[in-house]
Parts: C-alpha cells; sequence; structure tokens
C-alpha cells in the first residue's frame, strides 16, 4: 500500500559511536524523503567525521572504522545542507523517537541550529512493529516483505527496509490507517510530550514525570513544590527535547 501523504515524510537512520545520545556523534546517515505527488524518492547517504574515536564495539555492530571516516566532512559541514532537506517534512524510521530523532537534535544543537520538532509528525515503525510483532528490524523485513536483510546496520539498507516495512504493514493490518497523523500517533508509544518518553500525560491528559523518583506526579506540582528538580534536568545528561519541552510547561505554569 503507497503512503498517504499530506506532505514530504524522511525515512531515516543513524550509525553511530554508540548509543548515547548526548555524547555520541553520527558516523552514518542515511535518509530517503518520500513526496505527496508520487515523485521518485529522493535518496541521501552520508558517512561523517564524528571528530572522536570509534570504539571498537561500535564498529562490530556497523563495520565503520576510524580510517573509513578520517577524510569526510564532519557534521558541523553538513549541518545546513542536512538540515535544509528535512526542512517541512514529517519523520519516519525505526526506534526514531527514542534514538535517532534525539541524537539529530542534539547534533544540530551543537552547530547552532534549531532542528524544529513540534509541528512534525513523527512515526515510529519500530513500535507499530512491536505493537503487532513484537521482534528485530531484521525480522520485521523478513516477515513483512519475506526477504533477508544481508546488510543489517548499514545506515543505507536499514533506511530502505523501514520505508518497504512500513508500507508493507499499511497492506497487512487494514486497521492501520494510511495516514501520517494516525501513524504518528499510534507509533508514538504513547502520550509522549518529548520524543524520549521522559514526560507524558495520563489518563486525565495531564502532563506527568514518566522516570525516577516523580514518576507519575504531575509535572506543575514537582515543579512548585521541588523548583530544584527543573534546574537538575536542564544540568543533567537530558536531551534538548526533553529539556525544551520540560522549560516551555515551566514558563506555562509560571504565568499561570
Amino acid at each position: 500500500m503507497k503512503l498517504n501523504l499530506k506532505r514530504p515524510l524522511v525515512f531515516f537512520d543513524l550509525e553511530t559511536t554508540g548509543t548515547n545520545i548526548l555524547r555520541d556523534r553520527i558516523v552514518e546517515i542515511s535518509a530517503v524523503k518520500v513526496f505527496p505527488d508520487g515523485r521518485e524518492p529522493e535518496e541521501k547517504t552520508r558517512r561523517l567525521n564524528p571528530e572522536m574515536p570509534i570504539p571498537a564495539a561500535s564498529t562490530a555492530v556497523h563495520h565503520i572504522t576510524d580510517e573509513m571516516v578520517a577524510g569526510e566532512p564532519t557534521f558541523r559541514q553538513v549541518a545546513k545542507s542536512l538540515h535544509a532537506f528535512f526542512e517541512d517534512c514529517d519523520i519516519a524510521g525505526f526506534n526514531s523517537n527514542k534514538f535517532d530523532v534525539p541524537l539529530l537534535v542534539e547534533e544540530f544543537a551543537r552547530c547552532g541550529i534549531n532542528f524544529e520538532v513540534s509541528g512534525r509528525k513523527f512515526i515510529d515503525v519500530q513500535n507499530i512493529f512491536h505493537k503487532m510483532e513484537q521482534r528485530t528490524l531484521v525480522a520485521a523485513y523478513k516477515f513483512y516483505c519475506g526477504k533477508d536483510l544481508t546488510q543489517a546496520h548499514s545506515a543505507n539498507a536499514d533506511t530502505m527496509a523501514t520505508f518497504e516495512v512500513l508500507e508493507s504493514q499499511l497492506d497487512r493490518y487494514p486497521e492501520l490507517q494510511n495516514d501520517v497523523d494516525f501513524l504518528s500517533e499510534f507509533s508514538s508509544g504513547g502520550k509522549s510530550l518529548d520524543l524520549a518518553g521522559r514526560i507524558v500525560l495520563n489518563d486525565e491528559d495531564v502532563p506527568v514525570f514518566n522516570f525516577g523518583k516523580h514518576k507519575g506526579r504531575p509535572v506543575e506540582e514537582v515543579l512548585r513544590k521541588e523548583p530544584s528538580f527543573y534546574s537538575w534536568i536542564m544540568q543533567g545528561e537530558f536531551s534538548k527535547n526533553t529539556k525544551d519541552v520540560l522549560t516551555q510547561l515551566r514558563y506555562k505554569y509560571l504565568n499561570k
């Protein structure tokens, strides 16, 4: 089933130096932009010099070494063109809401570029898959597309596989609406206000913390009774997106 789009949708995948959103860097990015008018998708793949050593454990996963990226541009050098590629697009990926998008936001922030999150729709194909089948991208590709993902953990192969899996999911499950708004909400993994799911809406649609000692408590209550908690988060290893969402809520509550 072809995607029913209102505006371009960018599928993307990152290979990185590790899994820490705040400290690790991108070594390869691949993106495929799918257009509402059905024209041929636009594809970009670029290796990047992370300006830090790639740990052996990470190389074992994606097979990218320090030598392979030594002559490649840094993220800062491609940031403007990459930002333009994503501009005015919704975003899709595999485990993208909790990892790829927040890490990408951090990379842009280090370059002084604000990667706008509000106003976009985010489709996490992994969340759809986990709700339906509970497996990995390799298994998803085999299950939905009937093919072996022979180059798993290559950014380009993973990106194209994710694109194909989503189209196949739409064919398989009639309850999935071919609509970006629906798919974004369905794949969000709950009513998360930030991409990492640190702040969510409870059953009464009240923002509550979803981690730590204040898990389940309303954000407004915590900020009023323990304002130091806000400072702790702003100084801690939380993603820029989580900090931005909390700051917006703080301003809203203080201006009541």
